[in-house]
């Protein structure tokens, strides 16, 4: 509920009886925009908003009779609080209007809405379609926003926790699920689920904030599921790494050692052009990431002979990394490729392509590279990813601490088995 704004001459009856009867009403600024007004007459006092149009005009409304005689019913006669609710609510209408909605204010407009954020300023819209479309639309998207209530919010995010994993289908056949048992399949289901709430409540706080919806109560008192993201990062070792390259047929080859040199994602990689190599600087610019915010990745000395190597000859405006009939990599290319690549390695069970990033980021982090480094060259703009996925493996303080510093008992190592339990 919006916070009720204090003023010691309107709250109470009291208090009103004690101002001057006069034409200009008592304004009160409840938000930018929005203003609660008391008019003062001999018999009883009105309530009225005030809204600001644009071109430093403004309009005003009655919003109802004041308490100063009656007793509020919350419809014709009321309080302070009520009337401040009510040109809220008017303002929330007028937006509307403005906009162009028509009717209350759904879930399905409101992430709709946050599609079109999506489309112009990130990366990510097609996929946040997809889960909107799969997890969202069918049991929250024609509910009001202003009607949205925590305990079905939680039992909606607790029933997307206890589905079955959905597995990739062919277009006109019937959803195929993957089901499993066990904490860690639970873990991951909960980490799904909490991956929908945070792009649903991103939407509904889009909406909250352009002034489409009173409050943000209701999304705000559901928690997500705490302590799932703790999950093993696998990684490949140096040697591992080495023997997928190896078994990587030649274009796919390239994308490979790409994605070691660089720790860039898939769609990453598939959108480089030549120019954004800079041999000069030793760096590689990403121009389009997932969260649309460029970046440049520093390169080892061998990943910049590989990229010079890669870039020879070629004009800039040409994608830097296609496939041997010479398309671009698009969506799901790489996955076939990568399981018989794995396969010819020796690598089971076989991991996706993303796991590449993972392992520039663990081997670096565990050579000693700084977190924020790590962070900044993988595209995150703290460490907070890093120190959650990665933070682990970084020689800490306190390992190298106890090390030089604990106690030793003389504890001897050798050959000998000593049985528990056993009486000679």
């Amino acid at each position: 509920m919006a916070r009720t704004v204090r003023n010691s001459r309107l709250e109470s009856r009291a208090a009103r009886r004690r101002l001057a009867v006069r034409v200009k009403p008592y304004w009160q600024e409840l938000e930018a925009g929005a203003h609660l007004g008391y008019a003062r007459k001999v018999r009883s006092g009105l309530w009225l908003g005030r809204f600001y149009i644009g071109n430093q005009k403004y309009v005003q409304e009655q919003i109802g009779t004041a308490d100063d005689f009656a007793d509020a019913d919350g419809v014709v006669v009321l309080d302070c609080r009520q009337a401040q609710s009510q040109v809220r609510t008017r303002l929330i209408e007028r937006k509307h209007s403005a906009a162009g909605i028509t009717g209350p204010l759904t879930v399905r407009m409101a992430c709709e809405n946050y599609l079109e954020f999506l489309e112009v300023h990130r990366k990510s819209a097609a996929d946040t379609r997809y889960r909107f479309n799969a997890f969202v639309y069918p049991e929250l998207g024609d509910l009001e926003v202003a009607a949205l209530k925590p305990d079905y919010l939680r039992a909606w995010l607790m029933a997307l926790a206890k589905a079955p994993a959905r597995l990739r289908t062919a277009r006109g056949k019937a959803q195929q699920h993957r089901h499993g048992k066990g904490s860690e399949f639970l873990r991951c289901r909960q980490v799904s689920a909490n991956r929908i709430r945070t792009i649903l409540f991103a939407a509904l706080n889009l909406a909250y904030r352009d002034g489409k919806v009173a409050s943000d109560a209701a999304w705000r008192q559901v928690k997500p599921f705490r302590g799932v993201d703790a999950a093993r990062i696998r990684y490949l070792t140096v040697a591992e790494s080495q023997h997928l390259i190896n078994a990587a047929p030649s274009d796919f080859r390239l994308l490979v050692q790409a994605a070691l040199a660089t720790g860039c994602r898939y769609g990453e990689l598939g959108r480089l052009e030549v120019h954004d190599f800079n041999p000069d600087a030793g760096t590689l610019q990403v121009r389009a990431s997932k969260s649309g915010k460029p970046r440049h990745i520093a390169l080892t000395e061998e990943g910049v002979a590989f990229f010079t190597r890669l870039v020879a000859g070629r004009p800039g405006g040409e994608l830097l990394l296609r496939k041997d009939d010479g398309t671009a990599w698009g969506k799901s290319h790489q996955d076939a490729r990568m399981r018989e690549a794995c396969r010819r390695a020796g690598i089971t069970p076989a991991v996706s392509i993303h796991v590449l990033r993972h392992s520039w980021a663990s081997l670096s982090v565990m050579a000693g590279v700084p977190l924020m480094v790590v962070a900044r060259n993988l595209g995150h703009r703290d460490t907070r990813m890093v120190e959650l996925h990665y933070g682990h493996l970084a020689p800490s303080y306190i390992a190298e601490a106890i090390r030089a510093g604990a106690p030793r008992f003389g504890i001897k190592v050798d050959d000998t088995v000593t049985l528990l339990g056993r009486r000679g």
